[in-house]
């Protein structure tokens, strides 16, 4: 029986991981799409516009996550790396604080 629940478990979780990772690409192809929009933007006017709110929440959902999984992560540089779309190419460790 112990095995079958723990098969379970495993099929699950891959099943998460898995839906995690198309998640993650979906949301960089949008992110690549509102970082291109800028960039076009800042060429035509010479000002930077803001993040949209559209990138902003998606990221600070994954911020919230990141937070609530007990990590010390440094927002300032979090939102720096956000704004430019390098935030996929970075692993976590690179926002947490160093103490």
């Amino acid at each position: 029986m112990g095995f079958l629940s723990n098969f379970k478990k495993d099929l699950e979780d891959a099943k998460q991981n898995k839906a995690a990772n198309i998640n993650g690409k979906n949301l960089k192809g949008l992110l690549k799409k509102f970082k291109e929009e800028r960039d076009r933007i800042e060429h035509e006017t010479g000002v930077r516009p803001q993040i949209d709110n559209t990138t902003q929440m998606f990221m600070q959902k994954i911020l919230n996550v990141w937070i609530s999984d007990g990590k010390e992560i440094d927002e300032e540089k979090f939102w720096i790396e956000v704004d430019y779309n390098r935030q996929f190419t970075h692993s976590v460790e690179y926002y947490e604080r160093q103490r």
